[in-house]
């Protein structure tokens, strides 16, 4: 959505847009593809998928200039990252707990004013309660449903109060093993034993296949405790450092996994990240959000 469009009126105009990136559109040469289109994802949202971008994917970027980017683009969610910029004039600014309340303020408006909503916060969520507390603040005060992070295992039983009181979801991201903690499925179902609803996983299918998971395997293991999503596909298995693709292009299978989510009937954010700097990055992320759009037509989810 750009400018100050309601939701409403960008689905009516950009859904016929849509259909020039379809799965056509999927299969064509990486060099021949067009400028960056519109996109969409109506059908989706229906079937409870709602999808987003993770900040990450624009870092070369600040994220008020990410914003525009989004907005351009049709995408309608943010999964904010605390450690990169939120204004280029402003460089010492991080999109985080630590923005001042006139910023914070400043921030929502922008959000608001590009139809986007911050639906979800990648922290650095520790073992420090005090700095745990400011996080589901922030979190909170910007509207987001759940912070993705990956504390230590000792943190959770203070983090399972703040998800309770705040009703604020954490999804347990993974990146590649071994050197990460939660490289695995069966480690991140470890730290969730016990505990209540709010404590989940959030699935990084790129990551698994870098770390060579099979993804559909994963996600059936973690059935029941997904609480966020990654839309990664690498083009390698087995290799931490495989490069980014749009989804359908890569080692995932990923009309095997949509198939497998909606098997699960997960419902809730679908964040397109992005680890590689791409030349064609916005057509990128259109391609992916025109992938789980098209499945989902396809497969009448």
């Amino acid at each position: 959505m750009t400018g100050k469009r309601t939701r409403r009126t960008f689905l009516r105009e950009s859904g016929a847009a849509l259909a020039g990136i379809g799965l056509a559109g999927l299969a064509a040469p990486r060099l021949a593809r067009a400028e960056p289109a519109k996109c969409s994802s109506p059908s989706a949202a229906k079937a409870g998928w709602l999808i987003g971008v993770q900040q990450y994917t624009f870092r070369s970027m600040s994220c008020y200039e990410a914003l525009d980017k989004m907005a351009a683009l049709g995408v309608q969610h943010l999964e904010a990252c605390f450690f990169l910029g939120l204004d280029k004039a402003r460089p010492q600014l991080k999109t985080c707990e630590d923005l001042p309340a006139e910023v914070r303020k400043e921030f929502k408006a922008k959000l608001a004013d590009k139809g986007i909503a911050m639906s979800a916060f990648y922290a650095n969520l520790g073992d420090d309660k005090d700095r745990a507390k400011k996080i589901f603040d922030f979190a909170k005060e910007m509207g987001s449903t759940t912070i993705v992070a990956e504390p230590p295992a000792a943190a959770f039983d203070a983090i399972e109060k703040l998800c309770d009181e705040y009703q604020i979801n954490l999804a347990v991201h993974n990146h590649p093993g071994p050197q990460s903690a939660y490289w695995k499925p069966e480690n991140v179902l470890a730290v969730c034993k016990g505990r209540g609803k709010r404590i989940g996983a959030c699935c990084d299918t790129g990551h698994w296949v870098r770390s060579g998971l099979d993804p559909i395997e994963c996600l059936k293991l973690v059935q029941g405790r997904i609480l966020g999503f990654h839309l990664k596909d690498v083009i390698e298995k087995g290799k931490p450092a495989a490069r980014d693709v749009p989804l359908g292009e890569g080692k995932a299978d990923y009309a095997a996994v949509l198939k497998e989510l909606k098997r699960q009937n997960y419902r809730g954010l679908m964040t397109i990240e992005y680890e590689h700097e791409s030349p064609e990055l916005a057509q990128d992320v259109a391609q992916c959000v025109a992938f789980v759009e098209n499945w989902v037509k396809e497969a009448g989810a």
